[in-house]
């Protein structure tokens, strides 16, 4: 393969901006706010990370470091997956969103068989450090946006819209469910709805979606199936008539909010961490965010999550195509819903769920993907640059031509000869 060749095809899968005559460089077209608040909260994350989990891993690994590096391994390969699809062409997700779905229906199958069973759930393969439902929400997203976009003009017919949407959430989540892994669950089809809503669904049958939704949510309160879910939606209903009838979980997370007060008690002095609150370093990683940081600390980390949902409202509305409106705006969409559920649930705002704060909390496997998702946007929004930057270059090229054609002369009409001035 010639160089010209192998130049061309990398220009073809978007890894090379296109070449052109012109010698006007070609932008980037990264959005610094959205990678400014990214790097922001992986930083963050690791301080966190580290504060909250040093005794964890002393006590289970006997290294006080040992979650702490682990999450820096899965940073690398995160962002190393990151720069690679912020450069290749969002475009190609279209021919790889069968095979991805494919492997994600596979390692959902392998949880349930084979996968580590902890706290009477099994969710994770190879000693819990791939969870496949965090795979599972971004290549559903993929998966939705390709197919609505496929399907446009025709999801206001129930039989092509609602129906097979339906199908799809249903047989991701009920996999989900198998493990079970209620909250993942719940988050893809808000996922679904959700994207079904910006992909111009009628507003009727997302009505009708919900109301599927809640029917679901009550079979699997009353059945003796899943015990944990009405233990836990009972808690929450008590803990909002008197929050001392709550969940000891909830108990100690606002006791780290109250110890924590305006500005916190300093990076790594956090005492609920050490006695009493539950996954420190995981789930309840904004409870020791509050307690150490204070409100001040977690109120710039919702404003951080605010600046990458702005980003990628901003990112969808000028995607050069509806394939990236939607993918845009379901990854952004899913980012806030993870980042709120995480830190509703501290608060006592919803039922204890275990999401993961996004770049915060310790998980190779949602640090991996919210990485991911971070890739992909910025993918798009350097698209709708260089597709910008080829039209200013048309436009300019047009209107250089009409410039010289405007120099030339134009030769005066030649009289006949003998003809006479009057």
């Amino acid at each position: 393969m010639g160089s010209r060749t192998f130049i061309g095809l990398l220009e073809k899968i978007g890894l090379m901006p296109p070449r052109s005559s012109s010698q006007r460089p070609v932008r980037l077209g990264l959005d610094v706010p959205l990678l400014l608040a990214t790097v922001t909260l992986v930083v963050f994350g690791l301080l966190m990370v580290y504060s909250a989990s040093w005794d964890f891993a002393y006590q289970t690994r006997g290294d006080p470091t040992f979650t702490f590096k682990r999450q820096v391994l899965w940073l690398l390969l995160g962002v190393s997956i990151a720069v690679f699809l912020a450069w290749f062409n969002y475009r190609f997700l279209r021919r790889l969103v069968i095979p991805a779905m494919l492997v994600t229906v596979i390692a959902l199958f392998a949880v349930v068989i084979i996968g580590d069973t902890r706290l009477g759930a099994s969710r994770g393969l190879l000693g819990g450090s791939i969870q496949p439902s965090e795979l599972a929400k971004m290549v559903i997203i993929i998966y939705l946006a390709v197919w609505l976009d496929n399907r446009r003009g025709k999801l206001r017919d129930v039989s092509f819209g609602l129906a097979p949407l339906a199908v799809i959430l249903g047989g991701i989540g009920g996999l989900i469910l198998l493990q079970p892994d209620l909250s993942a669950v719940l988050t893809v089809f808000i996922l679904g709805g959700m994207m079904f809503f910006l992909a111009g669904g009628d507003l009727r049958q997302i009505a009708f979606l919900i109301l599927v939704g809640l029917f679901v949510v009550f079979i699997i309160y009353i059945t003796p199936f899943f015990p944990t879910a009405k233990e836990r939606i009972d808690a929450f209903f008590l803990g909002i008539q008197d929050l001392t009838l709550s969940s000891d979980h909830v108990k100690r997370s606002i006791e780290a909010f109250i110890k924590g007060g305006w500005f916190g008690v300093g990076i790594g002095k956090s005492e609920t961490k050490l006695f009493g609150l539950p996954f420190p370093h995981t789930d309840s990683i904004f409870a020791v965010v509050g307690e150490e940081t204070g409100v001040f600390g977690a109120t710039t980390l919702v404003f951080l999550y605010l600046v990458i949902v702005w980003r990628g409202l901003i990112i969808s509305q000028n995607a050069p195509d509806r394939l990236g409106q939607i993918l845009a705006g379901g990854l952004a969409f899913w980012l806030a819903t993870e980042a709120s559920i995480n830190m509703a649930v501290m608060v006592n705002l919803l039922p204890f769920a275990g999401n993961a704060l996004p770049f915060i909390s310790a998980g190779g496997s949602s640090l991996v993907v919210c990485l991911a998702a971070i890739g992909i946007l910025t993918n798009i929004a350097r698209q709708s640059v260089v597709i910008k930057e080829q039209e200013e270059r048309t436009f300019g090229a047009v209107v250089d031509l009409r410039r010289r054609d405007w120099r030339r002369s134009v030769s005066r009409p030649v009289r006949p000869a003998g003809s006479k001035r009057r």
